[in-house]
């Protein structure tokens, strides 16, 4: 076992750590390497399979790095009545990436989400922490654009 993997070794061997073993390798990694999944199966005498089964169930996990900034596109009922179509095209249209993929640079990743909690903004986006609402097109080309400046803003 590399250093790296180092705190693989802090959990029991038994298969009941394996969601925390896969929730703390998230968190130390942002996503799950292959190579710590390899690692997780080998330390709990369980099938890789088995690992992937388990990470594949649950939606928190992640196979692959998100980019620097992650925008989260709400498609609840009261972004989807006012608009939240025309956003995510604009978003796609503008930085070349289909919902769940991250540019090739790294820097944004794109998903999609049930509900963000903020109706009375509809149509909202967030992005990293930061909510923007009453949105169109046009602003949220402005919102990207500023992106690739460098941070987001009005």
């Amino acid at each position: 076992m590399t250093d790296e993997f180092t705190y693989v070794a802090d959990y029991e061997h038994q298969s009941g750590s394996l969601i925390p073993l896969l929730q703390e390798t998230q968190k130390k990694f942002g996503y799950l390497p292959q190579a710590a999944l390899h690692n997780i199966a080998l330390h709990l005498g369980i099938s890789l399979s088995r690992v992937y089964g388990v990470a594949t169930f649950y939606s928190q996990f992640r196979f692959h790095p998100l980019g620097k900034y992650v925008i989260r596109v709400c498609q609840g009922t009261a972004c989807h009545v006012n608009g939240g179509a025309n956003i995510v095209q604009a978003i796609k249209d503008t930085i070349g990436i289909e919902e769940g993929e991250t540019t090739p640079d790294g820097s944004v990743t794109l998903e999609r989400v049930a509900c963000l909690g903020c109706c009375s903004l509809a149509p909202v986006i967030m992005i990293n922490d930061t909510i923007y609402g009453n949105l169109t097109p046009q602003k949220v080309r402005h919102l990207i654009h500023s992106l690739q400046e460098g941070e987001p803003h009005d």
